[in-house]
C-alpha cells in the first residue's frame, strides 16, 4: 500500500491554536483517508495486559460504536487496542490505527499482518518518517496525536502507570470528550481516574452507553483544559 505524506492541517483540516501547538508537523498515512470524514472518530484504548473482563468490555463497546456508524480509533498495541481493531473489522465497521512506529515497522511484531490489513482496507497513521527507530518516547507522542485525531477517547482499563493515561490527559488538554468505563471510574485504587474526572472526564456505564452514543455526533468539542 502506497505511503502518502501530509502536513497536519492538510490532513485534519483547520486547527485551533492549542491543536496546532500539539499537532505533529507531518503525518504519514496508508489506506482510506476518507475515514477521517466518515463519521465521529472514537478512540478505544487501554492496557496491553488487559483482563478478561476488560477484553469483553472492549469488544462490547466497539460493537456498539460500529452499530452507530462511528469510526473506531486505536493504537495497534497488544490488549485493548488489538481487540478494538479486530472487533471493528469483524462487526463490519471501519477503524483507524495511529501507530508509534513508522509505517514500514510494526510493534508488536505479531501485529504486522493486522497492520498490513488495516493499511489495505482501513487507515493507518504515523508521525514517524520511514526508517525512524522505535523508541519508548514514541508511544506518549503517538497518544497525543491519537487524541488529536479523535473526537472522543474511551479508556477501558488502565493501571496507575499505564501509557494510556497520556492519551486521557491529552484529550482533556485538547478539549476532546474523555470517557472512563465505569469499572475504572469506580476502582478505589486508581487515583488517576478520580483526578481525570475532576478535570472533566465522564463515566461511561452500561446504563448510559446508548444515550451517550446517540448524542455523540452532536456534541461539540469543549474548551481546552489548562492542566
Amino acid at each position: 500500500m502506497e505511503t502518502r505524506e501530509y502536513a497536519a492541517e492538510e490532513l485534519l483540516g483547520p486547527l485551533n491554536e492549542v491543536e496546532r501547538k500539539n499537532a505533529p508537523r507531518r503525518l504519514f498515512v496508508a489506506g482510506d483517508v476518507g475515514l477521517l470524514r466518515a463519521g465521529p472518530r472514537v478512540s478505544v484504548v487501554g492496557s496491553r495486559k488487559v483482563s478478561a473482563e476488560g477484553l469483553a468490555r472492549t469488544r462490547a463497546l466497539t460493537k456498539a460504536l460500529v452499530k452507530r456508524g462511528m469510526v473506531v480509533v486505536s493504537g495497534l498495541a497488544e490488549g485493548v487496542d488489538t481487540a478494538a481493531h479486530e472487533t471493528a473489522i469483524v462487526e463490519g465497521g471501519r477503524t483507524i490505527a495511529v501507530i508509534a512506529t513508522s509505517l514500514d515497522e510494526a510493534y508488536p511484531a505479531k501485529n504486522r499482518v493486522l497492520q498490513e490489513r488495516l493499511k489495505g482496507e482501513h487507515f493507518v497513521v504515523s508521525q514517524f518518517p520511514p526508517g525512524s527507530p522505535v523508541q519508548p518516547k514514541n508511544f506518549p507522542i503517538r497518544n497525543r496525536t491519537m487524541a488529536l485525531i479523535s473526537d472522543a477517547t474511551v479508556i477501558v482499563e488502565a493501571g496507575e502507570k499505564s501509557g494510556t493515561l497520556h492519551q486521557g490527559w491529552e484529550a482533556l488538554r485538547l478539549g476532546r470528550l474523555l470517557f472512563l468505563m465505569e469499572s475504572v471510574a469506580n476502582d478505589p485504587s486508581l487515583a488517576w481516574a478520580k483526578e481525570m474526572m475532576r478535570y472533566g472526564a465522564q463515566v461511561l456505564s452500561r446504563e448510559n452507553l446508548e444515550l451517550v452514543l446517540e448524542g455523540m455526533p452532536e456534541l461539540a468539542r469543549g474548551e481546552p483544559v489548562m492542566l
